[in-house]
């Protein structure tokens, strides 16, 4: 790239950001907007302001090409996890997605990436065969499953999972209605460490480094790509939120894969 994007993160100290923010260094000129700090970037790209306070966030967007909007309530780094109450979804989830969109599009950012979740969607592994798939015990695997993808009918379970069902329906509206591109992307098992755990991950799980590139190529995509969703996951036997969209869209290629 002759250029470097200017790409703004929020909530670079969280689970997801963490595992992100190596590939993202690497390759483009980040700021950080976090309640706190972030520690390790240079102090003029270091922004810290509340996600529901629309005002506050201005100044982190001047001259941003990219937003990556990881900050919420509800993921791994809180501490009540998917249970957050009414209150804490408002003002994080749906508060603070509103923001992020409407100072990215006043202050000419080109491209806006949500976090989505696998929260949208998991009211499926409260059936078969799902619920096999997810299963922390060693079960016999069904014949064959149904995939996931991103124009299945969502089954939230959780207001979490609600929420991030609003942000992509968000993106939706903004991308059709103005300039700005926005994507969702649907983050699966990404956890402190980088390996599927037992239960869930085992179908569901997304490897550092294949999250790396998928939201590298999302950065990067053309910027014809006005609106999408797709979902973040490796190619595991017991995969069911499927992947292949990002794959025929974005050339993603899964490195890796719970076997």
């Amino acid at each position: 790239m002759s250029k470097k994007i200017k790409l703004l993160v929020t909530g670079l100290n969280g689970v997801v950001g963490r595992a992100l923010r190596p590939a993202l260094e690497e390759r483009y000129e980040i700021s950080a907007l976090s309640r706190s700090g972030v520690d390790g970037l240079p102090a003029e790209r270091v922004f810290k302001a509340d996600i529901a306070d629309l005002d506050a966030l201005r100044p982190a967007f001047e001259g941003v090409d990219v937003v990556l909007h990881l900050a919420a309530d509800g993921g791994q780094s809180s501490s009540v996890g998917m249970d957050g109450g009414w209150g804490t979804m408002l003002q994080n989830n749906i508060i603070g997605a509103y923001n992020v969109c409407q100072v990215a599009l006043e202050a000419g950012v080109s491209r806006v990436i949500l976090s989505s979740s696998g929260a949208t969607a998991n009211g499926y592994e409260l059936h078969e065969p799902y619920k096999t798939l997810v299963s922390t015990e060693d079960l016999p695997l069904p014949d064959s499953w149904t995939m996931v993808n991103e124009q299945s009918e969502p089954k939230p379970i959780t207001l979490y999972g609600v929420t991030k069902l609003f942000g992509e329906d968000l993106g939706r509206y903004y991308a059709l209605t103005t300039p700005m591109s926005v994507i969702n992307l649907r983050i699966s098992s990404c956890g402190p460490v980088d390996e599927a755990g037992p239960g869930r991950a085992q179908a569901n799980w997304s490897s550092y480094r294949d999250l790396q590139q998928l939201t590298v190529k999302i950065i990067e995509a053309p910027a014809d790509l006005k609106f999408d969703i797709f979902w973040a996951t490796s190619d595991n036997k017991k995969l069911f939120r499927d992947n292949q969209h990002a794959k025929d869209v974005l050339g993603y290629a899964p490195q890796d894969g719970v076997r």
